[in-house]
């Protein structure tokens, strides 16, 4: 086996432009597959971040029945034995208790309909980074009474820093809330829908706003290993009684934006699809022409006492070289320009940006750094290869001496 390795290695440097020809069919195949891919995996990356960490999470737990109808009488009390079994999880790094309702926001003649959401400030903010996103004043501390105005409804109710937030509701159980609050800044979303109604208060002031003390409607159980969200989700649900509480994962909370990955991801199989289709055929044409080119060679060294079997064997591999080459210098082509665009992603613009905005998705094309796609691409172009080598091989087991001699 070690002379066939021999043999194969100087075979395919005896002829230097067919090999050269064969390896550029690799590379663009591998280069082209990993940059597509990663574009794409950056992207549903990209929206998961801006959608999920902006907001949901990666998991809440609920009142029983709160998600279907979101009203502040289905609310769960917040207590240590709660929040004892949730930390006590091994991938549970982090919980941050809210409070949410609607209000009705006022500032002279000004009005519009608002979220309000009583937060931890210092909680809070390690998973959404809301402080990253204040454009005037300054953030929320423990004791802050002011609130935090999203930038175009803070625009609509032409209100600015250290300016008075009006606000009435309906609190815990029908009683009324009304309350007067500073304007402690003005805070920025990417997503229209969240920057036209959000309005952030501390969790204390909010609870007493809608007379909810010590009630909570959603806790955000942040994880370390995204991977493992599931898995910590099912752990969770066997550890809270299920008749009062309900666990969610982003996905369950947010199908549609499941829904759109998905179907997008469709979509960019099927294009990536195409682009092997394109490669096996350059593939295939190479490993056909290299063979149409040696088959002189080939009747040859049967003729002097070479077996088909063996010869056939050298062949292959001669295309298992090639194909590794291939796949290593593609993989090494494409690295310094995915890094370069996970660093400096494309910047969209236009009304696809718009479209993108609407759904609260930065309008960005990253690139995701990740081994497996890496990994699965170089599989799938082996596999195209392995196809290929049937060819030749079966060529050689068929070979004709004499018609070979005489080409």
């Amino acid at each position: 086996m070690k002379e066939y390795l021999k043999m194969a290695w100087r075979n395919i440097w005896r002829n230097k432009r067919r090999t050269y020809i064969t390896l550029a069919s690799l590379f663009f195949a591998v280069f082209f597959a990993l940059i597509m891919r990663g574009i794409q995996i950056g992207s549903y990356g990209n929206m998961v971040d801006n959608v999920v960490l902006a907001y949901t999470g990666y998991i809440q737990v609920h009142a029983n029945g709160y998600w279907e109808d979101k009203v502040i009488n289905k609310t769960l009390e917040s207590s240590d034995e709660l929040f004892n079994t949730i930390s006590s999880l091994q991938n549970v790094k982090g919980m941050i208790p809210r409070l949410e309702s609607f209000a009705l926001a006022s500032v002279g003649l000004q009005t519009k309909g608002v979220m309000v959401v009583g937060i931890d400030p210092e909680k809070e903010d390690p998973l959404t980074k809301i402080s990253n996103k204040i454009v005037k004043g300054q953030y929320l501390n423990r004791d802050s009474d002011g609130v935090l105005v999203a930038e175009r409804l803070a625009k609509y109710l032409k209100i600015d820093i250290n300016d008075t937030l009006v606000l009435i509701g309906q609190g815990y159980h029908g009683i009324s809330a009304a309350g007067k609050y500073p304007v402690s800044g003005i805070v920025n979303f990417p997503s229209p829908e969240l920057d036209n109604q959000l309005v952030y208060m501390n969790l204390p002031t909010c609870q007493y706003f809608y007379s909810s003390e010590n009630r909570l409607t959603s806790i955000v159980v942040d994880i370390e290993d995204t991977d493992k969200m599931n898995n910590t989700a099912d752990k969770l649900k066997e550890k809270i009684n299920p008749e009062l509480y309900e666990v969610m994962t982003w996905k369950e909370m947010l199908t549609e934006l499941v829904q759109s990955i998905e179907a997008d991801n469709v979509g960019g199989l099927i294009m990536l699809g195409i682009l092997y289709i394109i490669i096996a055929f350059g593939v295939f044409g190479t490993i056909m022409m290299m063979t149409a080119e040696r088959i002189r060679e080939f009747g040859v060294m049967v003729a002097v006492g070479m077996r088909k079997f063996k010869l056939a064997i050298i062949v292959v591999i001669e295309t298992i070289y090639i194909g590794i080459l291939g796949i290593i210098s593609g993989s090494i082509g494409s690295i310094p320009i995915l890094i370069y665009l996970y660093f400096n992603p494309i910047r969209l613009t236009g009304d696809v940006a718009k479209s993108m905005e609407n759904y609260g998705i930065d309008p960005i094309m990253p690139v995701a750094l990740e081994p497996g796609y890496f990994i699965n691409q170089s599989l799938v172009v082996f596999i195209i290869l392995f196809i290929a080598i049937i060819y030749p091989a079966f060529f050689i087991l068929r070979l004709n001496v004499i018609n070979a001699l005489r080409s």
